[in-house]
């Protein structure tokens, strides 16, 4: 048995145009070694189950994930060793068989699980389990999905309440408390000061008449440009506005208000079907989405039927229609939400002064950071790219076309087109940023990633956004 590959070329000539498309055909066989490869790799940390024989992505998201597995089973293990090609843990408890090791596959940046020995030969109390510092980052990334809306009251004595019903774990206030933090964390430093907001307003309520007016007047200052699209919460005033006044608009989920709903609705399992979802949400691939999906369905075919019914292409990264890269919630406004709930009870004018007070702050730092970067990217991306480079030194490159090149990972094969600016692993095109296969084809060429990122993306766009100031206003008596 073989493996059929297709290749598409096309051409372009200055007095010929574009040549006819060719396809070719060619079989090759099938290696024991590809076969073994072909499993799903995982890349979130809360894998519901380790066993001997899975695949990661890389080896934090292996080390993260038996953190949150010692969480899980109430227990404390120790690193023997780790390198770039191997980790290897023992229980802490003294004699004890427990035992883990995982190394890379080929020098890749993939790991896969190679021993594991789950039984205990100790006995371990559940106040000695684990230390602060792992808890609260574990249990913090457990309980995100509670902070996405910030009209959620979820207390530290919330998260002791439903760890200890929910997963058997007894917290102390502290461990709880710092878990509540770690999660908040995870919606303000990244998000907060980096909005542009275009517009807001006071209104009586969020209802139809609001929200079309409120659209009504962005559109008059905006305008209506190409691949402009809505991404929010899956209020019915907000669908109904948009679909008046941008006629045609694409509007978007936002993954978390879905996964928050799902959890309201169906009550088992939210911690493996917490991995299955965000996983599926965020697959580059039709493949990677269509096994994903596949798993969810057995777990749960309620779950699978109320993401149908919402619409594929409003909540998954592969079937959105507008490229909607990395922007797959309305956290970003959420989190704007959070900072100004104090000052949503001030008299409107307070309110008002208070936000664009706010704003001018952060644009006089957002543009004092573009102005002290030195890269041709913002430091966001960059360093998106930096890790990337990091991941392709240990690619090999084999070049089909001046533009078309198979790379090596290991035993896994993607083709990318440099051209087109895709790449088999969908990244590329749907970040709008080199992946790290397409960055070991432009070194191989040795050209420069420059031309292959969204202009979007560069310090020039950035000192470009915040160069225009947020005036202040002269006093009231004047």
């Amino acid at each position: 048995m073989g493996v059929r590959v297709y290749m598409e070329t096309e051409k372009e000539n200055k007095s010929l145009g574009i040549y006819p498309r060719c396809i070719t055909l060619i079989d090759i066989p099938t290696s024991p070694a590809i076969v073994e490869y072909e499993s799903i790799i995982i890349t979130e940390s809360t894998p519901s189950v380790i066993e001997v024989g899975q695949e990661y992505q890389d080896k934090q998201t292996i080390a993260s994930a038996m953190k949150h597995y010692s969480v899980m089973n109430k227990f404390q293990f120790r690193v023997k060793r780790s390198s770039a090609r191997s980790y290897w843990l023992v229980c802490v408890g003294k004699n004890c068989t427990w035992h883990f090791k995982a190394t890379s596959i080929n020098d890749s940046a993939m790991f896969k699980i190679r021993k594991f020995n789950s039984l205990h030969t100790c006995s371990l109390m559940d106040n000695t389990f684990i230390q602060r510092k792992p808890t609260a980052m574990v249990v913090g990334s457990m309980v995100i999905p509670k902070y996405a809306d910030p009209k959620t009251i979820y207390t530290p004595k919330d998260i002791q309440t439903d760890m200890l019903s929910e997963h058997g774990v007894n917290l102390t206030y502290m461990q709880a408390w710092r878990a509540k933090e770690k999660s908040i964390n995870c919606f303000l430093p990244h998000n907060v000061g980096t909005i542009l907001p275009l517009a807001y307003v006071v209104v009586d309520s969020e209802n139809d008449a609001s929200w079309k007016w409120f659209f009504e007047k962005l559109k008059h200052a905006y305008g209506e440009r190409p691949n402009m699209c809505v991404v929010s919460d899956q209020n019915e005033s907000i669908l109904k506005a948009t679909s008046i006044v941008y006629s045609g608009m694409l509007h978007y989920s936002c993954m978390r208000h879905i996964w928050t709903n799902i959890r309201a609705k169906f009550k088992k399992g939210h911690l493996k079907l917490s991995e299955l979802y965000f996983a599926t949400a965020r697959s580059y691939t039709l493949d990677e989405f269509n096994e994903r999906m596949s798993k969810i369905e057995e777990f749960d075919p309620r779950v699978l039927a109320y993401l149908y019914n919402i619409g594929y292409h409003r909540w998954s990264r592969v079937h959105a229609t507008v490229n909607r890269t990395w922007t797959m919630t309305s956290n970003i406004a959420e989190s704007l939400n959070v900072v100004t709930k104090d000052a949503r009870e001030l008299p409107i004018v307070e309110l008002l002064e208070y936000m664009r007070t706010l704003l001018k702050r952060w644009t006089n730092e957002k543009l004092l950071k573009a102005n002290g970067t030195f890269t041709y990217l913002g430091i966001k991306f960059n360093k998106e790219l930096d890790d990337n480079r990091t991941l392709s030194h240990k690619l090999k490159v084999r070049t089909s076309t001046d533009y078309i090149h198979t790379v090596l990972d290991g035993v896994r094969r993607y083709i990318v087109y440099l051209e087109n600016k895709r790449c088999s692993c969908g990244q590329f095109q749907l970040d709008e940023l080199p992946c790290p296969h397409a960055l070991a084809a432009l070194r191989h060429r040795d050209e420069s990633y420059e031309q292959y990122c969204s202009p979007y993306y560069t310090r020039e766009s950035l000192l470009r956004t915040y160069e225009i100031p947020v005036n202040p206003l002269l006093d009231e008596s004047k």
